[in-house]
């Protein structure tokens, strides 16, 4: 969806820089809470959704994972809930599919125990423990000895979600423009102006949800350097249509404490289609949909990060698996068959690919959670990865209530 007929110059009450699905739902509350606020939307790309928005596996998470007390944590179960109602009023495709955490041996029943004990703890419905048989009769092709299971968990159309915000963005009078990337933010007599590539915008308030672009944005308009966006692909395939029927819902690994990348796993779509992965690439672009883009200043960026050097030293292992997995067809399909068995190297085919916008401190840390910070009169999102989509309307009250705060 395109809207570069949308005029983003002028004055305005709200500037959103980032068309993606935290942006575009960031500038729908704001509207919903002041219908007669001049709101404008500036997107980079040629259409909204373009980036992590559109290039994701389409799970709905539960919110098992993450960290009882984080923001992660409270906004996805109320996300959760919050997009399904959302899908229902507004048409967009989806399904209660499930999931299945599966353990393939003893030495991971304490990870599991872990992620159940905290799917509890955060109020994850319907969770329940399956023993080896009870796993056969949710996903009969799969393998372990035991295994989580979330109904709630789900499938969406997210790109019908993004269509479905700016629908309502227009229709409530907002204006939201695409080919307009930002160039520069300053605070001046009282307002933040930014100067993005169809002219110039001069704004009460603004807010910036960037994705991988969203460091930048924010040291430009006087944030803390602290922490970086380093970019990650994700690489799929896909299995052939003759044999989707290997997996019902959703597969996923016990996944490692210590990273927030949930593993290799095998997804199904809203259209039907079977994903399998994603890797976990270091690449040299934030946009490196293919292998082979390289962007100069993007890679000048992550070299130049402390944080990337102490990263590396410390899951170098872990980043030579990875390599191996992109490098080696038959190597990927056979870490997806220690949870389907009668998957081979011949079911798979080549997939698509995502990026995931990573913030990563100066001490190499992996920030895990979402972060939202204030610098130069506009709130900045940080940090929003997965569960960002599932998380989104729930994450843009707590944006639009800072934004808020501030006028």
């Amino acid at each position: 969806m395109t809207h570069d007929a949308d005029d983003p110059t002028g004055d305005c009450d709200v500037a959103v820089v980032g068309g993606g699905i935290v942006g575009l739902a960031t500038a729908r509350e704001l509207q919903r809470r002041d219908p007669g606020a001049r709101i404008v939307v500036l997107e980079r790309e040629a259409t909204l959704g373009a980036h992590q928005s559109g290039a994701n596996s389409g799970v709905a998470h539960a919110g098992i994972y993450y960290a009882p007390g984080s923001l992660k944590a409270r906004l996805c179960v109320e996300g959760l809930r919050d997009l399904y109602a959302f899908c229902d009023e507004h048409g967009v495709a989806y399904e209660r599919c499930g999931k299945v955490i599966v353990a393939l041996d003893a030495r991971e029943l304490p990870r599991l125990d872990e992620l159940e004990r905290r799917g509890r703890a955060n109020g994850v419905a319907g969770l329940r423990r399956l023993d080896a048989a009870a796993l056969a009769e949710v996903e009969p092709h799969a393998a372990g000895v035991a295994a989580l299971h979330s109904p709630q968990t789900g499938i969406v159309d997210f790109g019908g979600v993004v269509a479905a915000l700016a629908r309502q963005l227009h229709a409530g009078g907002a204006t939201v423009a695409t080919a307009a990337g930002v160039r520069a933010i300053a605070r001046r007599d009282g307002r933040t102006v930014v100067t993005h590539a169809r002219g110039e915008l001069r704004a009460r308030r603004a807010v910036t949800c960037a994705g991988a672009w969203s460091d930048r944005i924010a040291v430009a308009a006087g944030a803390d350097p602290d922490p970086r966006i380093v970019p990650f692909r994700g690489g799929y395939l896909t299995l052939r249509p003759a044999r989707r029927h290997l997996v019902r819902g959703l597969i996923y690994p016990v996944p490692d404490p210590r990273l927030p990348f949930l593993g290799v796993h095998l997804t199904r779509r809203i259209d039907g289609e079977v994903l399998l992965g994603p890797t976990a690439l270091l690449v040299g672009a934030r946009d490196a949909y293919t292998l082979t883009r390289v962007r100069a200043r993007d890679v000048r960026d992550t070299l130049a990060w402390p944080g990337t050097w102490r990263l590396v030293r410390r899951f170098w292992r872990t980043g030579a698996a990875e390599l191996r997995l992109a490098a080696s067809r038959r190597a990927f399909a056979a870490a997806c068959a220690r949870y389907v068995p009668a998957l081979t190297a011949a079911d798979v085919l080549p997939g698509p690919a995502g990026v995931r916008a990573q913030a990563v401190g100066r001490d190499g840390a992996l920030v895990d959670d979402f972060l939202v910070a204030e610098a130069g009169g506009a709130v900045h999102v940080r940090n929003a990865p997965s569960p960002a989509a599932t998380s989104s309307l729930a994450l843009a009250r707590r944006i639009a209530d800072r934004v808020q705060s501030e006028l």
